[in-house]
């Protein structure tokens, strides 16, 4: 994913245009010194780190989510230890209308992380809203954080602009960053991974858990460090540069063969390559992109790719083949899934399971905080 501008603070009411220049200059100075410290390489995760992920179940998971996140899961799972939330309450803060919405995916997000191979008794797989506990470390963070800062970070600012909020975004959407913070520090994260857009994010938790050790002159929580994803985005099934559900450009992880097939015959190719003797572009070509990521058969692909640029290769026939390798790799993923579905009171216990031993952990480090806190026990 390609790294995401950082833009500067607003002007200061009544500041000089001096003063402005400063303060944005400062901005841009701390988020670039803190992006080059925070981002981790991956094989620089050892089995003493622990990951903290997840995703607001908000719809199906996609093509997109496998490549971004999901893969990178399962593979890590084997390393060190790893708690997967399903951010339930973060997504309601822009779905308060309808949470019936988030309700029902979450069962829908737990059997897309079963059916890609995310073990449960590897990883650990929680519910967000049944951790009480962070609710309660939200609200001491919240004293932490000035809202100045909140509403310098660069990825909020972006996300409201793309939910059309204005001057009517909620306040829970406007601190989420907050409750993010606590969902990474109470398991005492040392690895989250991210897109580049999400890093301020995490810039925001390493604030806040430095602001506490040294306000309660203690050293209980710990910063974290942004693993981001080693090739770029999926790009949508319409050619857009990022593959999402509100885009209705996705191909998920759930649906049957011919719908897959239907979507790929759709997808958005060369406009140029009107007849099949016509020299085709493979550059921004979103079948090739896709064949890129999914095709084992590199010699194949390079094949198809000469041939299409010379001319002579229908884009039916490369959309053939794209048919047949997604449908390899969905067809495993989609048994699982069957599988899981027909039993929904067993996914229901694994998540339970699963978010019974993360809140162990979670009240752990909230009873460190209280102490660190001072606060009054009856």
């Amino acid at each position: 994913m390609l790294c995401a501008s950082i833009e500067p603070s607003p002007p200061l009411r009544g500041a000089s245009s001096t003063q402005i220049s400063v303060v944005m200059l400062c901005d841009t100075i701390m988020s670039e010194r803190s992006n080059s410290k925070i981002i981790c390489p991956r094989e620089a995760i050892t089995a003493k780190d622990i990951i903290l992920t997840g995703d607001r179940p908000t719809g199906p998971l996609h093509l997109g989510h496998y490549i971004g996140s999901l893969r990178a899961r399962v593979e890590l799972q084997d390393v060190c230890k790893q708690y997967i939330l399903i951010a339930d309450m973060q997504a309601l803060t822009d779905n308060a209308d309808n949470p019936a919405k988030v309700r029902e995916n979450v069962l829908e997000v737990m059997m897309d992380y079963l059916s890609v191979g995310i073990s449960p008794e590897k990883s650990t797989i929680y519910l967000q809203s049944a951790i009480p506990e962070t609710a309660e470390l939200t609200m001491y963070y919240l004293n932490l954080v000035n809202v100045g800062r909140l509403s310098r970070n660069p990825t909020v600012k972006n996300e409201i602009k793309q939910r059309g909020f204005g001057e009517e975004v909620p306040a829970g959407f406007w601190t989420y960053p907050v409750n993010q913070a606590a969902d990474v520090s109470q398991f005492k994260a040392t690895i989250v991974p991210v897109g580049e857009d999400q890093v301020p994010i995490l810039e925001l938790t390493n604030d806040i858990v430095r602001t506490f050790n040294r306000l309660y002159k203690t050293s209980i929580l710990r910063e974290c460090r942004a693993l981001t994803p080693s090739i770029g985005l999926l790009p949508g099934t319409d050619g857009s540069t990022k593959m999402s559900k509100s885009l209705g450009n996705a191909i998920y992880l759930s649906d049957p063969s011919n719908i897959v097939a239907k979507k790929v015959k759709s997808m958005y190719t060369d406009p140029k390559h009107i007849r099949v003797e016509d020299p085709g572009h493979i550059e921004g070509n979103t079948v090739f992109a896709y064949l890129d990521v999914f095709d084992p058969d590199t010699a194949e692909v390079a094949r198809l790719k000469e041939h299409y640029q010379r001319g002579g290769l229908a884009d039916g026939t490369v959309k053939a083949r794209l048919i047949e390798v997604l449908e390899s790799f969905l067809a495993p993923i989609r048994a699982r899934r069957s599988e899981y579905a027909a039993d929904p009171a067993e996914v229901k216990r694994l998540l339970k399971v699963g978010t019974e031993r993360a809140r162990e952990v979670v009240q752990r480090t909230l009873d460190e905080v209280r102490d660190a806190l001072g606060i009054v026990r009856l």
